[in-house]
């Protein structure tokens, strides 16, 4: 019986998997690969049962290798000594430790501390597992090309592909893996220099072709990684892509050689022509990572970008885990296979991810340039999402304080040590007292459009809750403007007064202010209410929709009529008269809603436009209308009082919908017409969008719409606790930080904060004043146990 066949029927008793060992149990096994996980994979199954066959085949010749250090973690480490404690000693004893992290960039140093780093030389970590692994009884074959057609391989009970990310069996069986490789954008050499830095560096230089930097780091003694990234235009610009090697070591030490105190840079790539040294990097995914009788491990089932630094950790762990599945008595090995991949692959996902973060971060570091070092430095130590705002305060307090003194006084003008979640912002004469917004969410309680008594305590209890900004839901601006019946609405003067008692609740009663959104469902409306059957039509009494085009939500939602100009003039006049009807009621501020394929996303996004007037086609003209709008309700709102606008940045649809550089577009053309604040949320434009859903997952476009368009930005999407909002608005990602969600459940959450960072300036409703001097003695209290325990 083959091993596919195996594979594909679960079913199949362990007997006829014991077929595939030697009489004892024990299997034949082919490593391709001489790297870190080829050998300690090698290592690990020696290890658990010694009578295995293993067999290591290096195309190189011994002592010939690629890349020059390798950094570890804490936890890698202490998964080595627990796997292999003989091999996890000698490579603890020779690792090269260091705490520091230099960000150099427009003249400047910023030095942070507590990182922990450590390090040892590939070359010399190969040498520990290939001697381990001879002791052990593994046999390594040097300079060995393997045929990665598997009749080849028919004596072995497997074959381990450890062959890297240009793995040859990989690619030779692709369709089996469902391989997915994705070539990131810059591009980077990986050298080395006898210079030893004392701290992990990032050396950021401007040249005429643009921007070139180096991550360089110590791995012995006498030696550092030296790594050069930039950008494909800055490389086409510097000449790389027509020089031989000799000339570009000596371009990079001639660019970096204030760093490198007159010590060359290496290569040990010399026996490639040309620009072959210079890389992309390739993200690889595989769907399986096993086929018939081979197994994918380490780089050649997955890779993590080097800027994060964990290849090695991952195929060593890969290591561990498969041979602990192989090892298992009487166990189903399609089972563990399952497992392994399992286990591993959600491991790797975690990672990837964290790449991904840093891996754009690098592409697009231009936009980040203007920082100044202090914040050019912060954003790229949180680029990864791993590392957040309060393990950079247990890491180096001094340094985040210091960090955090100099945001308030670039943005408030006073000194002030504190998180910068708590510092006022100003959009025109409005002044928030803080950074936290209490998100727009649906809560379909309204009668008739009427806010009644849940609004008052919803979004009172939220205002007294310390959020700087509160914002409505919703609201519509005509009864067939609504999602659904129990929607709020703004179009007589019964909501002009209902809204009146609770803009002078919140503004009596808290120091908050409360923003109007408002909007128009478009297609999307006449559904039921959000907790009944979602987005799907009422059981009767539906009423007629409009949209920019004929496209139904859903096959099962009511197709929209097209909108006339008649139509549009009657919409926008709806507008302006609930913008002035928000005056009457007393609001601070007035949003717009032209997101989530309601009435105005509906005319933004070509998945629901399909205009051949001059309101359709380009996204010029399709932001026609909406525009239109927004300069009437402009109009007609209070020169000092401020507007925004909330858009979906990324339709999920790739080219066929609004993308994020379409978004930055989208954002000037409303900053054009007089808003002050871009709303940055995604998706929910079309019924079939794919979001790539993860905690802060918006964010990146609040961070592209800021940094690229240059405009004030509000950034909402599963953010959920004080440190990510501290660390977003840091990082300058965003301006204002909007949660949803965990408002829903936690009214007092922005108090709650203010406790637990015991920040004493937040401002607390007197009546409960005794309730946050308790709540931040308990959370005192509870941080000094904690510290007593480390300590212990």
């Amino acid at each position: 019986m083959t091993w596919s066949r195996l594979l594909m029927h679960p079913a199949q008793d362990a007997a006829s998997i014991g077929l595939l060992k030697n009489g004892d149990g024990s299997l034949k096994i082919a490593i391709i690969g001489g790297g870190p996980a080829g050998l300690y994979f090698a290592i690990s199954m020696k290890l658990l049962d010694p009578a295995h066959e293993l067999h290591v085949f290096e195309r190189n010749a011994k002592g010939v290798t690629f890349g020059w250090g390798v950094v570890f973690s804490d936890q890698t480490v202490e998964n080595l000594t627990g796997n292999d404690p003989i091999s996890a000693r000698i490579i603890a004893d020779e690792f090269a430790h260091w705490d520091d992290i230099d960000v150099h960039i427009h003249g400047s140093c910023i030095r942070s501390s507590g990182h922990g780093f450590i390090g040892i030389g590939r070359k010399r970590l190969l040498e520990i597992l290939a001697n381990r692994a001879g002791e052990l009884g593994v046999e390594i074959h040097y300079e060995s090309e393997c045929d990665p057609d598997l009749d080849s391989w028919k004596g072995w009970d497997l074959v381990i592909a450890a062959d890297g990310a240009n793995s040859r069996f990989r690619e030779a069986h692709a369709d089996h893996f469902g391989v997915d490789i994705q070539e990131r954008a810059n591009r980077f050499v990986w050298l080395g220099t006898p210079k030893t830095f004392d701290a992990f560096t990032f050396a950021f230089e401007k040249t005429g072709a643009g921007w070139i930097w180096a991550h360089a780091y110590r791995f012995a003694d006498d030696c550092s990684t030296f790594i050069v990234e930039c950008s494909e235009e800055t490389w086409r610009g510097l000449g790389f892509d027509r020089m031989e090697q000799p000339e570009a070591l000596a371009t990079c030490e001639r660019l970096f050689a204030k760093y490198l105190d007159g010590q060359p840079l290496l290569s040990n790539a010399s026996h490639l022509r040309g620009s072959a040294a210079w890389l992309k990097f390739r993200r690889i995914i595989c769907e399986r990572w096993h086929h018939d009788k081979l197994i994918l491990l380490g780089d050649a089932a997955h890779t993590a970008h080097f800027s994060i630094g964990s290849g090695t950790k991952l195929a060593l762990e890969d290591s561990i885990k498969l041979a602990e599945v192989l090892n298992r008595p009487g166990s189903d090995r399609i089972a563990a296979l399952a497992e392994y991949q399992a286990e591993r692959n959600l491991e790797v996902l975690k990672l990837q991810n964290s790449a991904r973060n840093s891996t754009e971060w690098f592409e697009t570091v231009e936009r980040y340039l203007d920082f100044e070092p202090w914040q050019f430095a912060y954003s790229l130590l949180t680029r990864s999402q791993r590392i957040s705002h309060e393990n950079l305060r247990l890491r180096d307090r001094d340094w985040l304080e210091g960090t955090e003194r100099t945001f308030w006084l670039k943005n408030t003008g006073t000194e002030k040590t504190a998180p910068p979640m708590f510092a006022p912002f100003r959009l025109r004469d409005m002044e928030v007292q803080n950074r936290i917004v209490v998100s727009p969410m649906a809560t379909y309680s309204a009668t008739d459009g009427v806010p009644n008594d849940f609004h008052l305590v919803h979004l009172g209890a939220r205002a007294q809750g310390g959020a700087g900004l509160v914002f409505t839901e919703m609201t519509c601006v005509s009864p067939t403007g609504r999602i659904s019946p129990g929607c709020t609405g703004m179009w007589n003067e019964d909501h002009v007064s209902a809204w009146r008692r609770i803009t002078d609740f919140v503004h009596s009663n808290s120091r908050a202010k409360i923003c109007l959104q408002l909007g128009h469902s478009g297609g999307k409306g006449s559904t039921q209410l959000g907790w009944e059957t979602g987005d799907a039509p009422l059981a009767d009494g539906n009423w007629p929709l409009i949209a920019a085009s004929d496209v139904p939500w859903t096959q099962a939602n009511q197709r929209p009529r097209p909108m006339t100009r008649a139509d549009m003039d009657e919409v926008k006049g709806q507008f302006v008269a609930a913008t002035r009807m928000g005056v009457e009621a007393g609001f601070d501020m007035v949003e717009l809603h032209a997101a989530h394929g309601y009435l105005l996303s509906s005319f933004i996004t070509p998945l629901q436009n399909k205009r051949t007037d001059e309101y359709g086609g380009s996204l010029e003209d399709r932001l026609r209308f909406p525009l239109e709008v927004f300069e009437a309700m402009r109009e007609a709102w209070p020169s000092d009082r401020p507007m925004s606008i909330r858009i979906s940045a990324n339709d999920w649809a790739g080219q066929e919908g609004v993308t994020p550089d379409e978004a930055v577009l989208i954002a000037q053309a409303f900053a054009r017409a007089g808003a002050d604040l871009i709303d940055v949320s995604a998706g929910q434009t079309w019924a079939e969008a794919q979001p790539v859903y993860g905690r802060l997952f918006q964010t990146p476009f609040s961070d592209k719409i800021r940094n690229e368009a240059r405009l004030a930005t509000m950034a909402v999407g599963n953010i959920t606790d004080p440190d990510q909002a501290n660390a977003i608005l840091l990082a300058g990602r965003a301006d204002l930080v909007a949660l949803a969600r965990s408002h829903l459940v936690d009214p007092m959450w922005t108090l709650r904060a203010a406790a637990q960072a015991d920040y004493r300036d937040q401002w607390v409703p007197p009546p409960y004043l005794n309730g946050m001097a308790q709540m931040a003695r308990l959370f005192q209290r509870e941080a000094e146990m904690k510290a007593a325990e480390l300590k212990a």
